[in-house]
């Protein structure tokens, strides 16, 4: 006996896509619905679905849901970024006439407050899924995979790359341009920063053994269900997620555009849609028809060894819209065998990602997973003397992305005229006695960002290798100045004496180079400890602090 499956948006780009592969199933009565009666009824032509006239806004829209009937009611119509007060109307009205309910949500608000209806769906016995599409339930999926032995996730990040000739839907142009330009708060180092939606343009390679890689493309940062849900359900310190258009030009356009928001001058994009819509689909028959995914979890087995691995998904010859399909078709047959747990959740780690890898074996596509040893930077640089070192200056420098300290601190400032010019040029902050200090430091392949913040003053330097693996070697950059240093253990304290320094880049003499008295140990607390003092020959004392540290980065709980 068929079971009658109600699809929202059943013949938008990728409800139509999914109602194709239900409606090829004779265990599934599909219903095909949307405000466009005549487009349903188009897209019904010659296929074993039927269509039906229907408004999420509608005021009766839970009698005309109930009098179908049906087991299971998906939602792929959007978007679902909030727009009004009652966010579940579709999803309410599932539960009121005993439908399970699953929708492809790309918000993370709406997706992370779906358990709102937890208890009714408990009561009834009913599956009640938000976000099942490519994020969160397949990205999810492959984190799972990814990080199977893993005792702490310092970061995971997901991007996705679609290919310019994949068809796309206003629902979807309405997504990602009205965010364009609009705050956005991602987990960074365990707690929520604040960033610009479709900002902070990276340029990404998407690689796969084997196959022809996806080269250089633009991926920005832009708001998903990813950001909201991960670093709570998996308990990770830093989460990011990005993605990008296959075009510069559309994808530079869009952050040119977003400016005036960035501003404050308008809050959105979101009126220009569908002209931005009509201008990309000018634009179609440029770039490619090749898109991928790409899921990277870094973290630390149980011995303390970094690891970075990766989950890559690269898609041909348009078949792209297809991919947010893939969750959805898995759960629909899964609820139809009766194996999903009731309740009304995001949709996390539904399915495993091998379940994934199957069905998306039938498509033009390819996977591969890589493991690579991520070692610390203080790690690499110092050797074997890095395992000689306490455990709490080993963690201090446990950097797999980001990681953020706290503790207190006594500043002192040298007087004379000199050493108060060479302590504006380095940027040391005001003299004070304990003094509030958070340390966040953050990596970017070799080289490590530290913003020191003593009560409101903010103190940046930026350290990167001098020499190669186990030489101790390293160069740490203060505003104008740049020092050349050469790390040393002893009796458990990390020295940093300067070997070496420049500023704007012409090497200072030696009778001109400050002395540095700089470590780092452990007090009898068990807390990781500093110390620093520096001194010029001929100005002498510039400026030294010192205090204590402990870990402020666990992972927050859901914004």
């Amino acid at each position: 006996m068929s079971r009658t499956v109600l699809i929202i948006g059943g013949y938008g780009v990728f409800g139509g896509k999914l109602a194709d592969d239900l409606s090829a199933d004779p265990a599934f009565d599909v219903v095909v619905a949307g405000r466009n009666l005549s487009k349903a009824a188009q897209f019904c032509t010659g296929k074993a679905c039927r269509p039906m006239a229907l408004d999420k806004d509608a005021a009766d829209l839970p009698e005309t849901i109930a009098s179908l009937q049906p087991y299971l009611i998906v939602d792929a119509s959007g978007p679902f970024q909030p727009h009004h007060d009652r966010l579940y109307r579709v999803a309410e009205a599932a539960l009121a006439c005993n439908a399970h309910y699953l929708d492809l949500s790309d918000d993370g608000a709406f997706t992370g407050g779906i358990d709102a209806l937890n208890e009714i769906a408990l009561e009834q016995g009913l599956t009640c899924l938000s976000g099942v599409s490519s994020v969160p339930a397949l990205s999810s999926a492959a984190v799972v995979a990814l990080a199977e032995d893993f005792t702490e996730i310092d970061h995971i990040e997901s991007i996705i790359l679609p290919g310019n000739r994949a068809p796309r839907g206003l629902s979807v142009v309405q997504a990602i341009v009205g965010q364009a330009g609009r705050p956005l708060a991602v987990c960074r180092a365990g707690r929520w920063v604040p960033v610009t939606d479709w900002g902070d343009r990276r340029t990404v390679t998407l690689d796969v053994s084997g196959e022809t890689a996806v080269h250089n493309r633009w991926a920005s940062l832009i708001g998903a269900p990813d950001l909201v849900l991960f670093p709570e359900h998996f308990q990770a310190r830093s989460v990011t997620f990005r993605a990008g258009l296959d075009l510069k030009l559309l994808h530079g356009g869009l952050a040119f555009l977003s400016l005036p928001v960035r501003a404050g001058l308008i809050r959105s994009l979101s009126p220009l849609s569908p002209v931005l819509k009509w201008m990309a689909d000018r634009l179609e028959p440029f770039g490619s028809s090749t898109g991928g995914m790409r899921v990277s979890v870094s973290g630390r087995m149980a011995d303390g060894t970094p690891e970075r691995r990766t989950w890559t998904l690269i898609v041909r010859e348009g078949d792209g819209p297809n991919i947010p399909v893939i969750p959805a078709e898995i759960l629909c047959r899964r609820l139809a065998a009766g194996t999903l747990a009731p309740g009304a959740r995001p949709c996390l780690a539904e399915f495993t990602l091998e379940e994934a890898e199957i069905a998306l074996a039938r498509l033009r596509t390819a996977t591969g997973r890589t493991r690579q040893a991520a070692p610390f930077l203080f790690s690499d640089i110092l050797g074997a003397s890095y395992a000689v070192l306490p455990a709490q200056i080993r963690e201090l420098h446990a950097i797999g992305f980001a990681r953020r300290w706290t503790g207190k601190a006594r500043i002192e400032r040298g007087t004379s005229l000199l050493s108060r010019i060479a302590a504006a040029f380095a940027g040391f902050p005001p003299a004070a006695d304990d003094v509030p200090v958070t340390v966040e430091m953050t990596r970017h392949g070799k080289t490590e960002t530290w913003v020191r913040t003593f009560g409101h003053h903010h103190f940046r330097s930026f350290l990167s290798p001098a020499g190669p693996p186990g030489s101790g070697l390293i160069t740490e950059r203060f505003g104008l100045m740049r020092f050349r240093i050469g790390l040393q253990v002893r009796d458990g304290r990390l020295e940093y004496p300067v070997v070496s320094g420049s500023f704007l880049g012409i090497p200072l003499p030696g009778f001109l180079l400050p002395r540095s008295t700089t470590a780092e140990y452990v007090d009898t607390e068990g807390r990781a400890c500093f110390s620093v003092r520096v001194d010029l020959p001929l100005g002498g004392h510039v400026a030294s602090y010192s205090g204590w540290l402990r870990a402020d980065d666990d992972p927050p709980p859901a914004a």
